[in-house]
């Protein structure tokens, strides 16, 4: 990297509202006292209520606030960040990206080729017309959950030469996950992150150790994953 300031953002974080376990006043207390990350995104499924908690609180702290919303398409998980109204789950993949940037959002595809990913696990030849079908602004190559470390690899491999930003997220669901992926951009800023995934600068990074104690505390937290899979039905059910 060169000398320029590089910040780092965690843009993929579940809180109590959705299917998280840790509270928006804990998150907050947390990123400011151990982590380094310059600007967090409250990515709740399905709602924004906790985003624009987490943001009120903001002047409180030395990071920055994005709201955002992890929204369940028919297809799958798609992370609208910059938005302030919430998207509606149980539409197609392109009517929810439409949807974001109605709102002037930005549109990632999280965790692409997972079971809950647009794409599945199977489906990374669907890549390269996706993106000027769908028009996406960035996809997400690291997300610190320990399941989907295939699914990593192949978006990385897959992203180059696309014309999209590479950004990376905890998708942590605990205290303890936040923070071990994250995106680096240039700037410190909220309004920098978005300038930089409009730029195609961002990189996608990992914390030591962010795998393995992501894999010991969902291994203690069976509740996660069952709210995750009814919330996948329910969608796929509408």
């Amino acid at each position: 990297m060169s000398s320029e300031s590089w910040g780092k953002a965690d843009l993929h974080i579940h809180s109590n509202h959705s299917d998280g376990l840790p509270s928006i006043p804990e998150i907050m207390e947390y990123v400011q006292n151990k982590t380094d990350l310059d600007v967090i995104a409250i990515t709740d499924h399905n709602t924004i209520a906790g985003a624009k908690f987490a943001r009120s609180l903001s002047e409180l702290y030395d990071f920055e606030v994005i709201v955002g919303e992890e929204v369940s398409s028919r297809s799958g998980h798609i992370l609208g960040l910059f938005i302030e109204e919430e998207i509606p789950a149980g539409m197609s993949a392109a009517d929810t990206i439409r949807a974001i940037q109605e709102q002037d959002g930005i549109a990632i595809i999280a965790h692409p080729f997972s079971n809950q990913g647009v794409f599945g696990p199977f489906g990374r030849s669907q890549l390269a017309s996706a993106v000027n079908e769908l028009a996406f602004h960035a996809l997400e190559v690291y997300n610190s959950l320990p399941f989907l470390n295939w699914a990593n690899r192949a978006a990385a491999q897959m992203i180059g030469g696309q014309g999209i930003a590479a950004t990376g997220g905890s998708d942590a669901h605990v205290l303890q996950g936040v923070g071990k992926g994250y995106t680096l951009f240039k700037g410190s800023t909220a309004a920098d992150v978005r300038a930089s995934i409009e730029r195609l600068e961002t990189r996608a990074e990992t914390a030591r150790g962010g795998l393995s104690l992501a894999l010991h505390l969902m291994a203690g937290y069976p509740r996660i994953r069952r709210m995750q899979a009814l919330n996948w039905e329910r969608c796929k059910a509408k």
